[in-house]
């Protein structure tokens, strides 16, 4: 309903149908905010600054393997582990931006080397977002650095791809892990997606 909101008004000239828009972004931030138990100007605040047309979001994540351990970083935000990654900057590609992230919540330096998937986030069992959520997952190579903390990440270890510990699952699923660990062993396996 939000998106249909802001699509709206991106491409309305009449006032009268700008109103009703606003008036439905209003609603969709009341209904959410009823889902969520907080005030509406808070659940408003979720979608400060989006403006223009409606797209998902892209969030790209990084699989490093070296033998049978993935790299993954702890989440200060919930205290649980993922792939390092994030949202994908404007005038960044999916390649470089998944590069920068493992740099910056790690303190590695790896070079992408594959795109292994292209998941729609709401196809698997991530818990609800807000934002409809592309993620980009990528098989990529240790190329230097040391493990380095960030303002993001407390933590920074390597774990064996199958004894990970509790995952951060808004942000990436134990399945997901293994597949880029399969995509990592053969390279051949075709990109998948949704």
């Amino acid at each position: 309903m939000r998106a249909l909101a802001q699509n709206g008004l991106t491409f309305t000239r009449d006032p009268f149908d700008r109103e009703r828009y606003t008036e439905l972004q209003r609603l969709a931030a009341d209904l959410l905010a009823g889902e969520l138990a907080i005030p509406a100007e808070r659940a408003e605040a979720f979608w400060n600054g989006e403006e223009g047309y409606a797209t998902p979001k892209v969030d790209v994540r990084g699989g490093v393997f070296v033998a049978e351990q993935v790299l993954l970083v702890r989440e200060r935000a919930d205290g649980r582990w993922t792939l390092p990654g994030g949202w994908v900057d404007v005038n960044d590609s999916p390649a470089a931006a998944v590069e920068r992230e493992i740099h910056e919540e790690s303190g590695y330096h790896a070079r992408a080397v594959k795109l292994a998937a292209l998941l729609d986030r709401r196809k698997h069992p991530h818990p609800p977002s807000i934002h409809h959520i592309y993620k980009l997952m990528f098989v990529c190579e240790l190329t230097g650095g040391v493990a380095a903390l960030s303002t993001e990440t407390d933590a920074v270890a390597f774990f064996p791809v199958r004894a990970l510990p509790e995952l951060s699952t808004g942000r990436i699923l134990a399945p997901q892990i293994e597949r880029l660990y399969q995509h990592h062993l053969h390279r051949e396996l075709p990109t998948e997606f949704d």
